[in-house]
């Protein structure tokens, strides 16, 4: 089949954690002999902030690292309609402009002959609802929820035909144990600081935890206000921006132990989503301690990860995993485990063509009711 993405980026993860797994997505599907595009607006707000960030050359970077992923960008000129015509499935992620949602969907309701899927991987649903509900979604055949609280959301508020939870996961094709690379370091954290959904969090999880322990410890990430960098600095923790994620698993070798900081919003509104950061950190074979989230969903065992309630105890489960390899090592080996029988990009797809045969299966009434 011909996958057709619409996405803000699939070139540009700055700020853009979507990227990593539209990315292992297309890999899984190329893998089993379909055919995949992404589209991308020419002038998308983390594409913009990555060639300001890095240049121009960041775009040649990408095509070095994945020749294997196709994608175009698009401005006002495009002609979408051929671009839907050349396609089975078709993958709209909700940060593509409404306009064009709408006209994408439009074009499926006046004879497209594809499926067309609506892709939902933010908490704009509770955060900043009435986004959502603008969004004219009467032509799309389903919406992929990436987790069973959004799904909800959506189905209770009227959004979209058919829901279907789709978890992020990781792309083992990349993030993956580096037992060549030896650890260098105590803490690493790869992560945003964003608009403040995490502040008081980062501090008490990650940052106090780090200086009053006096750990090594390195931060990547993006959006980093003059006060957030001042704290770091004074907690002896290196600040080192924006890592294009294909180099964050080498990252996470040189480090003994990583956090999860989940944004409010997935704490507080939607419960169950982890993002897609603990997966990638586990399938690096990487011991994690995570502030307080709710696995609703079960997706992880019960030893995956460990969970801090507070920062007294994330002081203490980072003290016992440095200094007691035996434990962070087994700790390690079951999480990568669960992410290998669980949570690879390999299954998502699977899940996915399973969602595409439900929705051209005829549907009995009691199905439609």
């Amino acid at each position: 089949m011909r996958f057709l993405f619409y996405t803000h980026s699939l070139v540009s993860d700055w700020n853009h954690g979507n990227a990593h797994f539209l990315r292992g997505v297309m890999r899984a599907l190329n893998a089993r002999g379909h055919q995949t595009l992404a589209l991308e607006p020419q002038d998308g707000w983390s594409r913009r902030n990555l060639i300001a960030d890095r240049g121009e050359a960041a775009l040649a970077e990408f095509d070095a690292v994945f020749p294997d992923l196709d994608w175009q960008s698009y401005d006002a000129d495009h002609d979408h309609e051929r671009s839907l015509s050349e396609a089975d499935v078709v993958v709209v992620h909700e940060w593509t402009d409404p306009a064009l949602i709408a006209r994408i969907g439009a074009h499926r309701r006046q004879g497209g002959r594809y499926q067309l899927l609506f892709h939902d991987t933010h908490h704009r649903a509770v955060s900043a609802d009435q986004e959502i509900a603008r969004m004219e979604l009467d032509g799309y055949d389903a919406v992929l929820a990436f987790g069973e609280a959004l799904r909800e959301r959506y189905l209770a508020a009227g959004w979209g035909r058919q829901v279907f939870t789709w978890h992020e996961a990781a792309d083992t094709t990349l993030f993956h144990p580096i037992p060549e690379i030896l650890p260098q370091s105590d803490l690493i954290w790869v992560g945003n600081w964003g608009d403040d959904e995490r502040s008081a969090e980062l501090e008490e999880f990650l940052i106090g935890p780090a200086e009053d322990l006096q750990l090594s410890a390195t931060v990547h990430g993006v959006r980093y206000p003059d006060h957030a960098l001042d704290r770091l600095a004074q907690a002896g923790i290196g600040y080192r921006g924006w890592l294009p994620n294909a180099q964050v698993p080498q990252a996470f070798a040189r480090h003994r132990v990583t956090v999860h900081v989940p944004r409010r919003p997935y704490v507080q509104s939607l419960p169950g989503i982890p993002t897609i950061r603990p997966f990638e950190a586990l399938a690096c074979g990487l011991p994690l301690v995570s502030a307080p989230w709710d696995d609703a969903e079960g997706l992880f065992r019960p030893g995956d990860m460990r969970f801090a309630r507070d920062g007294i105890e994330m002081r203490h489960h980072l003290r016992e995993l440095l200094h007691d390899p035996a434990a962070a090592d087994e700790q390690a080996r079951q999480g990568l485990q669960t992410i290998l029988e669980r949570h690879t990009c390999d299954h998502r797809v699977e899940q996915l063509l399973g969602v595409l045969e439900t929705l051209q299966a005829p549907q009995t009434q009691e199905a439609v009711a």
